[in-house]
């Protein structure tokens, strides 16, 4: 009966929709209840193939010019009037303005759709019953296993005198591409530091700096040709103490 009240706030949890205090009490009975870690598993591959179906049919450049063209009125002759001298440059300006807008509303969905993302990936690697393909807390065990595993190599912070520890990593994808996922611990708060290639694309053009995606802290910045994103349930603070552990690695 405990778990049908944990159960039903499943969806509020996965879309940030809880108190602080709520998310953090949800991420505690996580850990230590193997059916509910099983439940929020699956509900996270669910919208992940949900959300790969629906890019699956996205129609192209090619077919929306073909439609468009299609519906095109034929062109008339245009008549002009002393109206014109002001009504055209405010068009212009209008339609300058609605491209602009169009642009950074794209943009801001396709970050939104990789935090998101990784945000799942975070649920799931600690939901599952083996988070971890290489499990140690030494970062001269685990920098070497990802050895031809990954097209790039990385280096991870001494963490001696510090109140993380490191727990293992794993082999992930993002967009088709590998990269590395490390799990660090601080204070029983579970943080994933993901490490891709800034490749062209989406992630050379992300925002840097901290945020807040549903119910975690983040953060993200590029060093060495590679892009790294920190998602976790601890507190901004951590996060950011990780992250300059991180940067401080080189």
């Amino acid at each position: 009966m405990a778990c049908e009240t944990w159960r039903a706030n499943l969806d509020r949890y996965l879309d940030g929709e809880l108190a602080p205090a709520d998310a953090a009490d949800f991420s505690a009975h996580l850990r230590s209840c193997a059916d509910c870690t099983g439940e929020i598993l699956q509900t996270v591959q669910i919208r992940r193939l949900v959300h790969s179906a629906g890019k699956r049919y996205t129609p192209s450049a090619e077919f929306r010019n073909k439609i468009g063209k299609q519906f095109a009125s034929k062109p008339r002759r245009a008549r002009f009037s002393k109206w014109s001298i002001v009504f055209v440059p405010a068009l212009v300006l209008l339609a300058a303005a609605l491209l602009l807008s169009s642009y950074f509303d794209r943009q801001q969905k396709a970050e939104q759709e990789i935090f998101s993302e990784l945000a799942d990936l975070h649920v799931a690697t600690l939901a599952s019953s083996t988070p971890v393909d290489v499990l140690s807390s030494d970062r001269h065990t685990v920098k070497p296993w990802f050895q031809g595993k990954i097209p790039f190599t990385f280096n991870l912070p001494e963490l001696a005198g510090t109140e993380f520890s490191l727990l293992g990593g794993r082999v992930f994808y993002l967009h088709q591409t590998p990269g590395a996922h490390l799990i660090y611990q601080v204070r029983k708060h579970e943080i994933s530091v993901f490490i891709l290639p800034d490749s062209a694309g989406t992630l050379k053009s992300l925002t840097e700096g901290t945020a807040s995606v549903l119910t975690f802290n983040t953060d993200t910045w590029t060093e060495n040709g590679l892009r790294y994103f920190v998602v976790g349930d601890a507190n901004a603070g951590d996060l950011q103490t990780l992250a300059k552990l991180l940067q401080g690695a080189g």
